[in-house]
Order: C-alpha cells, then structure tokens, then sequence
C-alpha cells in the first residue's frame, strides 16, 4: 500500500483520502491540484474501489490522459479502466451506448466545427432571400452554441448579439436554428454542443439510464470546478446523486471565463447544494517566490464573493521584489520590457522562460514590433502575429493603395471588402481601370464607382470622400486621421456586420493602436514619408512573422492571460496596467470588475521567480496626441513596502509633440468609456 503521507502535504494528504461524501478542494495558484486529484484516484483504487466506477472529468483530454498516467505509475495498469475524458467526450461515450433512448443511432455522426459551418451556410443560402446581407454563418453558429450552453432561446440570445448595424429580426436567426437542428436529425448527426445537451438529456428525461449510471458510478472527481458551466453543474450533480461520492476541485480565484459560459455560482454554491459537504483549502504554493504571492494575496484580500485563501511559499525568495515600472508611453514600455529581457538573458534564463501577458490583444502591437526590430524571436499563443490579423491586413491595403496606385493585391482587398464584390468582379475592375488606381484623381475614384453593383453603390460616395481628402490628411501630417476617416465612414460598419459585437470591439481597438503607431512614429519627412517608413517596417516584420514556426528557436512568449491559465514561466511582464485598459474600461461598465480583478490574480500567480508590471502614463491617440492615464487600481491597492519601483517618465523624443492632448484616443464604440473624435 502506497504511503501518501510521504508523497503530499497535509492540506492535499486530506483532500485524497477523504472518507466518503461530497468535497471540495478549493486548490488555490500552484498547489497542486494535479497532483492532489492523481492521488485521489490512486488512493480509492488501492481502497478496493474498482477502476471503471470512477468517472473523472477534465476540460482537455491531455488532462485527464496526464492524470491517468501519474495514477497508474502508482497502483498499476488497473487504473486505465476508469472512466475519464472532457465532459465532451464522456458524453459522447454514453451517447454511443445508450442515445437509442433518445431515438439516436450508435453510430451517430460528430459533426466538428467545420462541418457545422457548412451545415448552417447552406441553410442560409436556401433560406435567406439575400445571404449577404444576413449575418455570417461563423456568427450563426456561436449563437446557436451559447444558447446551447445557456439553456435558452435561440432568439433571446440572437437579441443580445445583434449590433446597430446587423439588424436582423431574432426570430429569423431562429428559424435559421430551427432548420439547422432538423438537419441534423436527417443526417443523424450531433455537433459538439450536443454532445452536453443530449448527454442531459439522457439522464433527465431516461429514467432507467440515469438509475443505472448513478448506481455504477460509486466516485465523480470534477476537475478546474470553476469552469463548469450550468450544463455541465448538473450532469455531475445528476450523477452522483445516489451515492453523494462528489470531489469538485477547482478554484474561485481563476473563474475567468464566464463571458463564455463559465459560472462562478457553480463552486461558490456547491457546499450549499451538498448538504454535509467538507471544504478542503490547498494554500502551499510551490510555483512562485514569497514576494510574488504578497502581491496576489494582497488583490484578493477584500475581493467580495470568495472562499478565503491565504497562499504561502515553499520556495525561497530569489532576487529582488516584483517590480513597478511607471513609464511614460508605450514605446517606452516595449523599451523596457526589451531592456529587462536582456538582463533575465545575462542573468542565464531563457528566452522561453519569459513571457509578457496582457489583457488584451492589441495591448501588444508596440511590443510586437519593438522585439522584432530588434530581432528577438517571440512566439504568439494565438499563432497569429499582429500584421496577420484580417482586420490589420484590410487597414494596411487600403493605406498601401493610397500610397501606390499600381497596388494590385492591395486594391483587390480593398475593393473586396464591399457587398457583392468577389475574386472574379475585382479582377475585372483592376482591368478595367488599366491595372491602376490612383485614389488621388477624381476620375478614377469616378470610373471605380461605376463599376461597383447594386449592393456595393451606396458605399462608395462616402469612401470616395475618404480618399479624396487622404492626400491633405497626409500632407498635413494627419496619417491617423486618414484611418479614422475610413473607419468611421465604412470600416466600422462592415466590422459589424462580419463579426460579433465582441469580436467588432475588439478589433476596432486594434485599429486603434495601429493608428497611433502609426502617427506617433518617428520621421524626418511629412506624413506619407511617416506612413512610407511604417508600411516598410510593416512589410519587415510580415517576413519575420513567417520565421516564428521555426521550433527550434528560442522564443519568448507573448499571450493574453485568459490563454495563459494553467502555464507558468520563471519571468513574467505584464503590460498596460492603467486604468480604463486593465481593469477594462467595458468591463467596469458591464459590472465584471470582479472578474477582472481574478484576471489579475491569475497573470500574478503566473510567474516563478520575477513578475515586471508596467504602467504606462500616456496613451497615443490617433492624431499624434497623448492622453493621460491613471495607474491601475490593482497597482495601487498593492503596498508600498512589496514592490520595488521604478519610474521612467521622461521621454525627450515627445518634446515636439506640444505635450498632452486632452482628445481621448479613439476605441472601438461608446461602450469602451471615451468617445472617439470622428
């Protein structure tokens, strides 16, 4: 019999051989959890609970494979009987055996997200009587999934997407659903929502498959609790019933994904809803030095609606404290981010042991190319670098036509962008216009009207104005003004109509940055020279994108920190630490500063050995301006005597700029708190 006691601290020690009945295990940063619920399972087999009469569920195969493995180096190859896998696939496993009873073939049909794409596009295309102008299958397709994951209507979900722009009746994108589940029927096929929903179903509506599961399943072990859904809440509470057998581990703290279906409610109401349920705390961090965890015990000191936890190191403190630095802008931050890289590299880390989280993807352009000027390989979590964003690219052609008039791959972007123009319609525009278009010159801009269709003509005035007037934004210095013409004029617009309303936001804020990139970039000529240098370095960097699939390269990680949960690196940045930008203006709006503030508890408990937050105190805006920013109050909230700081706020390069600009720097729509200029 194996000695657990050897192999775990107290706090996971009870957590894996607790006796019968419900239990949560509130893991909190780099406790342990893995390797509390491994034991867990190693423990009920060696107690003579037979392997297939435990389910253990988990958000990624890799996982529940991982912990399987771990388990079976302990008690032998028995283990590999036990049930386990995503909810997903667990689901889709008992569907296989038992789905007859809700009238579904074993050999039913998985339809990945590709397949269900199509499936809703052809409907679209034989329903709608003009599929342009109805929003995109893409768009479609999340809406019929988080109604899924809700529990709700189609159409109420619909009228919580729909922008100002895509006015489409609900009911109608209903209709669109209705079609889509009947043709699934036909085929005789479930997509990956289903999966969930029918797995439910099978124990609500099934009465002898539900008493039948619920006797076999003697032990129901929950992994990352706080993810669940409400879905998910209830097909592990439906199935643990009888014997109340139910380990949910997880972690309050790092609930970030509710704005894709994740409830908080789920672990903060679970001791409620298990009557006699025992709370097990694993507080002993072995990831991270003690002074980093002062600062994450600090920011969820007060926070409300929690399960207290209280982190303490096994680790020794290395090095100095967590660093503060207050910089002057953003460029000044990717300076220093560089500068502090290069001392963790002569101090004998790794690129790859670095790593700069931010909030938000646009949060990062000047990093991006501030380390690829200087030639320093960086791999993005996304595998999409700055410049390979649709939304950038689109941007971009439309700057490069206005510079080049015999741009052909730039007008044929551009001129794609509007309704009813395809490959084949621009192509004939490009030669028809004598393989050049000069936007500078009316006839042309006269000629390219002409040639556009019905749907696409009443665009074009407006866009045409745009171009018209690009060439004294331009020699008046104004290059952000040029985007935001065409961003106010029609871009936005069609953001809107391709994407969701978050997606749209998003991006515009990317746009946004771009533009102040662009107009706060240094040159010894006027704007288009400004605008020449910046498309150059643009077209540097795309080459140098393409050299980040090299695996062999060691490479510092750039990522958003909701895809940064579970990792860990010894040397962690965080950017952007202002007000209105982290915590989020929007989020502060739509009352998730509560989340924001697990967010950063999250990005904190990241590191290992040195955390570098960064504040910048202006932002650029898109006229070459500056706006002043507030630090974080995440910042200041932490206490003097746990951080070390550093400040940097003088920039002699902005001299000329004549200071601050009282003009807010232009974001994407109302919502973000500050009001653009056009």
């Amino acid at each position: 019999m194996t000695d657990f006691s050897k192999l775990l601290n107290p706090g996971q020690l009870t957590a894996a051989t607790a006796s019968d009945g419900p239990l949560l295990v509130l893991a909190a940063a780099g406790t342990g959890k893995t390797r509390t619920l491994v034991h867990r399972v190693a423990y009920l087999v060696e107690q003579g609970v037979s392997p297939d009469r435990i389910l253990l569920l988990t958000f990624t195969n890799r996982a529940a494979r991982e912990m399987r493995d771990r388990a079976g180096l302990l008690v032998g190859d028995a283990v590999h009987s036990i049930w386990s896998g995503t909810f997903h696939s667990i689901c889709a496993r008992l569907l296989r055996r038992y789905g007859s009873s809700l009238g579904y073939s074993p050999s039913f049909l998985i339809l990945d997200e590709e397949d269900q794409k199509k499936l809703i596009g052809d409907i679209i295309k034989s329903s709608v009587a003009d599929p342009k102008e109805f929003p995109k299958k893409d768009i479609i397709a999340k809406i019929i999934s988080e109604a899924a994951n809700e529990g709700v209507s189609v159409a109420f979900v619909a009228s919580r997407w729909l922008t100002k722009t895509a006015q489409i009746d609900p009911e109608a994108i209903d209709a669109i659903a209705k079609k889509y589940v009947a043709r699934k029927q036909e085929l005789g096929a479930m997509d990956f929502d289903d999966l969930l929903v029918n797995g439910l179903r099978l124990l609500k509506e099934c009465d002898g498959v539900r008493e039948m599961l619920q006797e076999h399943f003697l032990h129901v072990l929950v992994d990352e609790y706080q993810d669940t859904n409400t879905l998910q809440a209830e097909f592990t509470d439906i199935l643990a019933a009888k014997h109340r057998n139910i380990l949910a581990v997880g972690d309050d703290f790092q609930c970030i994904y509710t704005w894709r279906g994740a409830r908080i409610e789920n672990i903060l109401d679970f001791p409620s809803r298990w009557s006699g349920c025992r709370i097990v705390k694993l507080e002993e961090n072995y990831r991270s030095v003690p002074g980093i965890l002062d600062i994450a015990n600090v920011v969820m000191k007060d926070a409300p609606k929690q399960f207290e936890k209280h982190l303490k190191a096994r680790r020794d403190a290395i090095g100095g404290k967590p660093c503060v630095h207050r910089v002057y802008d953003s460029r000044e931050q990717a300076s220093e981010i560089m500068r502090v890289v290069a001392e963790m590299r002569s101090s004998g880390y790794h690129l790859s042991d670095m790593a700069v989280l931010y909030r938000s993807h646009f949060q990062s352009i000047d990093i991006q190319m501030t380390l690829a000027r200087a030639g320093v390989p960086f791999r993005i979590t996304s595998g999409v670098g700055v410049f390979e964003q649709i939304h950038v690219k689109d941007i971009l052609s439309y700057l490069r036509l206005i510079l080049n008039p015999r741009d052909e791959l730039s007008f044929m972007r551009f001129v794609r962008l509007f309704p009813g123009v395809g490959e084949k319609g621009a192509e004939k525009m490009w030669s028809k216009l004598g393989s050049m278009f000069d936007a500078s010159r009316r006839e042309d801009r006269e000629t390219l009207g002409s040639l556009f269709g019905a749907k696409a003509k009443p665009y074009w005035p407006a866009v045409s104005k745009c171009l018209e007037i690009a060439n004294e934004h331009l020699d008046n210095d104004e290059v952000g003004d040029v985007i935001e013409d065409f961003v106010d004029l029609y871009y936005e617009d069609h953001l809107r109509r391709e994407w969701d309303e978050k997606d749209a936001e998003d991006r515009l804020e990317d746009i946004a940055e771009l533009a102040g990139q662009i107009a706060a970039a240094e040159s010894t000529g006027g704007g288009r020279q400004k605008l020449e240098a910046f498309l150059q370095d643009v077209a540097l960097l795309t080459n140098l994108d393409a050299k980040r699939n090299d695996t062999n390269t060691d490479k510092l990680t750039l990522s958003t920190i909701h895809q940064a949960k579970g990792m860990e690196w010894p040397v962690v940045f965080v950017p952007w630490l202002s007000e209105g930008l982290f915590p989020s203006a929007k989020a502060a709006e739509e009352n998730r500063a509560d989340e924001e503030r697990r967010l950063f508890y999250v990005v904190v408990t990241r590191a290992k050995d040195f955390l570098h937050l960064y504040s910048p105190t202006i932002r650029k805006t898109s006229d070459g301006g500056m706006f002043p920013v507030e630090e974080s109050i995440f910042l200041k909230e932490i206490p003097p005597q746990l951080v070390e700081k550093r400040r940097n706020l003088f920039n002699p390069a902005y001299q000329s700029t004549g200071g601050f600009s009282r003009t807010p720097p232009f974001r994407g729509g109302a919502s973000s708190g500050w009001t653009r200029r056009w």
